[in-house]
């Protein structure tokens, strides 16, 4: 048994290495794709003289075409806009490995600004009389449920303002294939097995659910399905040539390719699932222009050029905060706001920004608005970096801080250790699981597959190895099927379809730490247990 002995020690060094790398994770995690938070703001530095906008512009410019050389992202591409107008767009890079340049109009993955857009339908439908924001959900689909009776009351208003009750771990959708027109209901009637997290309109909690129930009320009310009616009532009037509700309808327009960081080292296009079920939520797609005339249309009381979109009323109540989410931040209908002062230090009364982030597996998106001083900017990124998504997220507070004379503050990466190096941990867990099979393939041959009984000096490293492949296993199931999607609100299936460095390592110690134990210690018990064979002396 002298050449197991190397083996054993490297198998017990790994499996002490995969509890020391869970063991060092701690913070608050940064969250999933799909999902979106309140951007997190790096410390505010010195207040400088405003630049006049063409100085702004020109520094943004080559603030993004600096980050991009840092960073090593594909591409990207920025509209401001300012009183009613486009003053500046610019694009960056390479919307894919041809080599094709990245536009102002080319179509990127939202994620979920898609938010913002849905909540523009809804309140069409609201001021059409179709839809009312204090009615339940049932009062239009009566066959709305969850797994909890209190679903029962959960409003229109309650979905628009995350405050449903539904929390994201628990409707997480972002692993599907769905493509078809049907997916939206059938992703819809698939949360009645889903539990609520708390009261309806007691508290915030950000689940994308709450937009895709929005987008079914949508569909139903208003006789038309969802893709067709974003087409024609709220792209078509708001002049959004290069958005579309489709992935298919995207690619024919040249959409931009989707770009993950594989090990924390390299960027390559990952084809990241992008489910029509989350259509209304996270899935539309549109270009830095396009999203420009959305915030031309809000900041302009809900007109773009002569094109009523919305009320003026209808924009009021669509921008106006009514959950709180933490400390001086709330959330409106697809809207985050916060004071401006976060971001960059301005004189007199302090303003509000309105914004939301996209996240996915391979892109990231930006939109802001300072309503006040009619300042509305788009960025989108035709990648993004799951490990430590705060890297991206800096470029979006930095843009504000810059179009208001501010200097770009140092990036601070927020996300705690375990997602930043989580292909670190899902390749030693795959190590220590491949070890353990080598060893315990290399006992049973030297045994004769059962045939003699080890030798009773040897039998205790029997033992050992039997009770910590086991904790292994077990360590690796909980880590994966218990504290992983409970830290990232979340579950495992989204966690391997989104963060594909991750998971091209999380399926091979899945199944290992699934199939393997049983036939493992059936197998080391019976040569624990046989008896020496007759005329044979035992070894001690």
């Amino acid at each position: 048994m002298g050449s197991t002995s190397w083996a054993a020690r490297l198998f017990l060094s790994c499996l002490v290495a995969g509890g020391i790398l869970a063991g060092m994770a701690a913070g608050t995690p940064a969250g999933v794709p799909g999902g979106s938070s309140p951007v997190a703001v790096p410390a505010r530095a010195p207040a400088t003289a405003p630049a006049v906008p063409d100085q702004a512009y020109e520094t943004v410019d080559a603030f993004l075409r600096e980050q991009i050389d840092v960073l090593g992202i594909p591409g990207a591409a920025l509209a401001v806009v300012r009183n009613g107008v486009q003053v500046h767009s610019a694009a960056f890079g390479r919307a894919d490995d041809s080599g094709r340049a990245m536009t102002a109009q080319t179509p990127v993955l939202l994620a979920s600004t898609s938010k913002s857009l849905t909540a523009l339908a809804v309140m069409q439908q609201v001021e059409a009389g179709r839809l009312q924001l204090d009615e339940p959900v049932r009062t239009y689909l009566p066959w709305f449920t969850l797994k909890d009776n209190r679903s029962a009351s959960i409003t229109v208003r309650h979905l628009l303002h995350q405050s449903s009750g539904m929390a994201s771990g628990d409707t997480a959708f972002e692993a599907s294939d769905a493509q078809g027109p049907e997916a939206i209901e059938e992703g819809v009637r698939a949360l009645s097995g889903s539990p609520l997290a708390g009261e309806p309109g007691e508290a915030f909690r950000y689940a994308s659910a709450n937009f895709n129930v929005l987008g079914l009320l949508v569909q139903t009310v208003s006789g038309q399905p969802f893709g067709d009616y974003m087409e024609q009532h709220v792209f078509g009037p708001l002049g959004m040539a290069h958005s579309h509700p489709t992935r298919a309808a995207a690619r024919e327009d040249n959409m931009a390719s989707g770009y993950s960081l594989w090990f924390g080292a390299f960027w390559r296009p990952t084809d990241v699932p992008a489910p029509s079920t989350g259509m209304p939520s996270t899935t539309m797609y549109a270009s830095a222009e396009d999203l420009g005339h959305e915030l031309v249309a809000l900041l302009g009381e809900g007109r773009y050029g002569d094109r009523p979109l919305l009320q003026p009323e209808s924009v009021d109540a669509l921008l106006t905060p009514r959950a709180r989410v933490d400390g001086s931040k709330e959330y409106a209908m697809g809207w985050f706001t916060r004071p401006l002062s976060e971001s960059a230090e301005v004189d007199g009364d302090v303003p509000r920004v309105l914004e939301h982030q996209g996240e996915w597996g391979n892109s990231h998106t930006f939109k802001a608005m300072v309503p006040a001083s009619g300042l509305g900017v788009a960025l989108v990124v035709n990648a993004n970096d799951t490990s430590a998504p705060s890297r991206l997220k800096a470029l979006d507070s930095n843009v504000l801080r810059i179009l208001h004379g501010q200097p770009p503050a140092p990036t601070v990466v927020q996300e705690d250790w375990l997602q930043r190096y989580s292909w670190v941990v899902s390749l030693a867990l795959l190590l220590a699981e491949l070890l353990s099979l080598a060893l315990a393939l290399t006992v049973l041959v030297r045994t004769g597959l059962f045939r003699k009984r080890a030798p009773t000096r040897k039998r205790w490293f029997l033992l050992a190895y039997a009770v910590t492949a086991l904790a292994l296993d077990a360590f690796a199931l909980w880590l994966c099927l218990i504290y992983a999607p409970s830290r990232f609100e979340t579950n495992l299936a989204v966690i391997v379809r989104q963060f594909p460095d991750v998971g091209i390592s999380l399926v091979p110690v899945l199944l290992l730490a699934i199939v393997w134990p049983l036939p493992r210690t059936v197998l080391l018990a019976r040569v624990f247990t046989s008896r020496p064979a007759p005329g044979r002396r035992q070894s001690t």
